[in-house]
């Protein structure tokens, strides 16, 4: 490995304005995709067949097919949920919460991360809907008056996420497309066919570049970035209590919040060094996307996953503390039990590898960091799942004690979802720009002046 600089340069080189919008804008407008894009589109695509099949199976068979019974009535697909909601933070957190602290590093890295934002919410929404049985129902999670006059049950956790879904998502969506109009007029005005230029055209409302453009869109981008900004610890605080006003060992715990929070920012980023480690290296932007922004991004996780760690001792002190049988059991049976595979695991990807970005070589050696970022997806998971099955499956009641079994539903529906996300990810980078023109651009020209 080269000899790395003390600290790698935001970007590289002095690039001009011009130069940049020519470089990303071709990108989407000339169709310059890298080797293999269409043959990795072809086979996330394939497992959106398989998540078709599964749902249709699904939805014909009932919700018996995938691994739930009595007590663990949840499964995976409340895994699920609460990993691809975590997934969703680290684009929140880029785009508002960067930018309110005029963290300038946030420029080359946001579009990509606000857009696997809402792909990832969009699979977790899909979640609570499939687990209801009758999905065809899902309006009843809605607070409407209705013909059976009743408002929703507020007391279930699916009203509860769904809400979170809805905010989190409706906000994410309005911050994401408001930083694109000024990067749809660079397209509308580069654009050589007529098709383009109205499909841009459209997009872009009208913008010009005015200063009264530029005011209003300042004024409504920071508006949006101060409302998105709680949107980081509140939506994932709503999807801990789910657990939390659950009476079952290892769910009825006040540290839930913010250690759901935390693992949320840890999955989070290392989604995003997944994505952007291949894309600076496929796109050849590893002068737009630096070792800096990935540097600061395994920071991030260092911080993340340490609170996640304290997590984890603190369910076992507690649950030891507590003298509950019934807590202490369900600690027990996560070291020894059935589920003590997956506990373990969990344990050395989210604790053991963990300790290798406290290395700064490793966190600036881009094989070695995108294995580790997968391998942390992978634990995250693992947790979620831990949590949710080892709670019902040793209740108060030793009599009802049970196990769940993965189905080849679990699966199916699970990596059909990672096949619908990479999917809308590879179609976004061929439509819009996945590097923000503007911002970029501003960087540039500062770095010049100064």
């Amino acid at each position: 490995m080269a000899d790395i600089p003390e600290r790698p340069p935001v970007m590289r080189g002095h690039p001009g304005t011009r130069e940049i919008s020519g470089r990303i804008a071709s990108i989407v407008l000339k169709g310059q995709m890298p080797r293999f894009f269409w043959l990795a589109f072809l086979a996330a695509f394939l497992l959106v067949l398989v998540l078709f099949t599964t749902v249709a199976w699904l939805i014909t068979q009932g919700v018996g097919t995938y691994g739930i019974n009595i007590p663990v009535a949840w499964g995976t697909m409340l895994s699920n949920f609460v990993w691809w909601v975590g997934i969703g933070h680290a684009g929140t957190l880029i785009s508002a919460v960067l930018l309110l602290f005029r963290q300038d590093w946030r420029a080359s890295v946001n579009r990509f991360a606000e857009a696997m934002t809402l792909f990832a919410v969009a699979m977790a929404a899909l979640f609570p809907i499939l687990h209801l049985g009758r999905p065809w129902f899902f309006y009843w999670l809605l607070p409407l008056p209705n013909t059976h006059m009743h408002w929703p049950q507020w007391r279930s956790p699916l009203v509860w996420d769904f809400a979170a879904i809805a905010t989190y998502g409706t906000v994410s969506l309005l911050f994401w497309y408001i930083g694109l109009v000024p990067d749809l007029a660079v397209l509308r005005d580069r654009a050589k066919n007529r098709a383009a230029q109205l499909f841009y055209g459209i997009l872009a409302l009208g913008w010009r570049g005015s200063a009264f453009h530029w005011a209003r869109f300042d004024a409504v981008y920071y508006l949006l970035a101060v409302l998105a900004t709680p949107l980081v610890v509140s939506v994932h605080s709503i999807v801990s209590l789910d657990f939390t006003y659950g009476m079952a060992p290892g769910y009825h715990s006040t540290i839930f919040p913010p250690y759901f929070v935390a693992g949320a920012l840890y999955s989070g980023f290392a989604m995003v060094l997944t994505i952007a480690i291949p894309l600076r290296r496929l796109f050849r932007v590893e002068d737009l996307i630096t070792k800096r922004h990935i540097d600061n991004g395994a920071k991030i996780m260092i911080a993340a996953g340490l609170i996640v760690a304290y997590g984890y001792a603190a369910e076992f002190f507690f649950a030891w503390y507590s003298g509950n049988p019934a807590e202490r059991m369900m600690a027990w049976q996560r070291l020894v039990g059935p589920y003590a595979p997956f506990f373990w695991v969990m344990l050395a990807c989210n604790v053991g590898v963990l300790q290798l970005l406290w290395f700064r070589r490793v966190r600036l050696w881009m094989p070695a960091l995108f294995v580790i970022s997968l391998l942390i997806n992978l634990g995250m998971w693992l947790e979620r799942y831990v949590i949710v099955v080892t709670g019902p499956s040793t209740g108060f009641l030793p009599a009802a004690w049970g196990t769940q079994s993965l189905q080849w539903v679990d699966f199916g529906v699970f990596f059909g979802t990672l096949g619908a996300f990479f999917a809308l990810m590879f179609l976004f980078l061929r439509i819009l720009p996945a590097i923000t023109i503007f911002e970029v651009g501003e960087l540039a020209d500062e770095r010049r002046e100064a």
